[in-house]
């Protein structure tokens, strides 16, 4: 007998399955199921199935005062049934954030600031004296499964007067802990946006990749800047991170003209661009892409398969035997709805992307 078994469900490639669980991983898919389960789930039709959304760019260790949140708010009650915090926590503070993230019905993963304190204060890399390859080679060994990466904010409110050096220093340390993923925040110059991406190699994430700022993507004349494409095409993956500041309706559009997409899809959500906006959950950033020209299946694959692909999440992100039995059930309403940039700029749109479900582990949540 199945603990679980999901009756009726089909994806957003059409493909209708029925799923049997045993000990929170999927263990059989099916077109059609006839054993027994302890618990049965059966969609309505109007409701499609994917393997679990994964945010891959959030800020939720409820310490914190600058950036934070609750990861059961962005998380499974909206739809979310992985989230990465992206570098609220250094080496000082990641262990207290690691006892609150494990009580949490959400799976929560960290990227490990480069600055020991974290995000405590706006200019975590003004101070080198804040990076210490030591406590964060230690901070990874004690927490070798919940700290999945590296986070560098590089952007002139938080580099001070140092430059490319804590990129430089961040670069240095990935090697010395063994490639883990390196994820970049991109803002105002200092330093210039091409020499970041001169550092970066493919593999490494540029978050904020879309926002309306002078040092981004575009050039005044509208066009994408050539050095961007050639860090595209050298492999270095593209991240939205929404964020209070940095998505732009424009630069989205251009780039998808230009054949320049986004890989992974995150809202860099906290507590108050959740409830104030723009951003509000990872279903409305979903719904700002595919206003912006983007199919539901492709940005579907962004949170779910693509994040698990560039974080090494194994078992996550996919609808395959042996897997996490993790899943987000949702629909699509044809209801007018407007969207707003973080620039303030609006979008008339007729389709919403509703969660409904987070199941973690066959644990089922209403995402409402």
């Amino acid at each position: 007998m199945f603990d679980l078994i999901i009756k009726n469900a089909k994806t957003v490639t059409g493909d209708s399955l029925e799923i049997g669980v045993t000990d929170g991983k999927i263990t059989v898919i099916s077109e059609k199921l006839y054993e027994e389960g302890r618990d049965v789930l059966t969609l309505k039709d109007s409701q499609f199935l994917s393997a679990g959304w994964i945010d891959s760019h959030v800020h939720c260790y409820e310490k914190m005062s600058l950036y934070y949140d609750f990861p059961d708010e962005i998380g499974i009650k909206k739809g979310v049934t992985t989230v990465i915090d992206a570098g609220s926590t250094g080496a000082d503070n990641i262990g207290d954030f690691h006892a609150h993230a494990i009580k949490a019905k959400t799976d929560v993963l960290a990227l490990i600031n480069i600055s020991k304190t974290g995000i405590v204060k706006q200019d975590e890399l003004a101070d080198m004296e804040r990076l210490s390859e030591e406590s964060i080679k230690n901070a990874i060994n004690k927490y070798p499964d919940f700290i999945i990466g590296l986070k560098a904010r590089m952007s002139a409110s938080v580099i001070g007067e140092n430059g490319l050096e804590p990129l430089i220093w961040a670069k240095r340390i990935q090697k010395a802990t063994g490639d883990l993923p390196l994820m970049v925040h991109i803002g105002s110059a200092p330093p210039e946006l091409s020499d970041i991406l001169k550092e970066l190699e493919a593999g490494d994430i540029v978050t904020h990749c879309f926002n309306g700022k002078e040092n981004g993507i575009l050039a005044s004349d509208d066009s994408i800047k050539s050095f961007v494409f050639d860090a595209y095409e050298k492999g270095i993956i593209f991240d939205i991170g929404h964020g209070t500041d940095s998505f732009n309706f424009h630069v989205a559009e251009i780039a998808f003209k230009e054949k320049l997409k986004a890989a992974t899809i995150s809202t860099d959500i906290y507590h108050r661009n959740r409830e104030d906006g723009p951003v509000h959950d990872l279903a409305t950033t979903l719904e700002k892409l595919l206003e912006v020209g983007y199919n539901l299946p492709e940005l579907i694959e962004k949170i779910t398969v693509k994040p698990a692909e560039y974080f090494d999440l194994t078992g996550k992100g996919r609808l395959e035997v042996g897997a996490d039995a993790d899943f987000t059930v949702f629909s699509l309403n044809e209801e007018r709805k407007t969207l707003t940039d973080s620039n303030g700029n609006t979008r008339q749109v007729k389709k919403q992307i509703i969660p409904e479900l987070a199941i973690v582990g066959g644990e089922i949540y209403n995402a409402k």
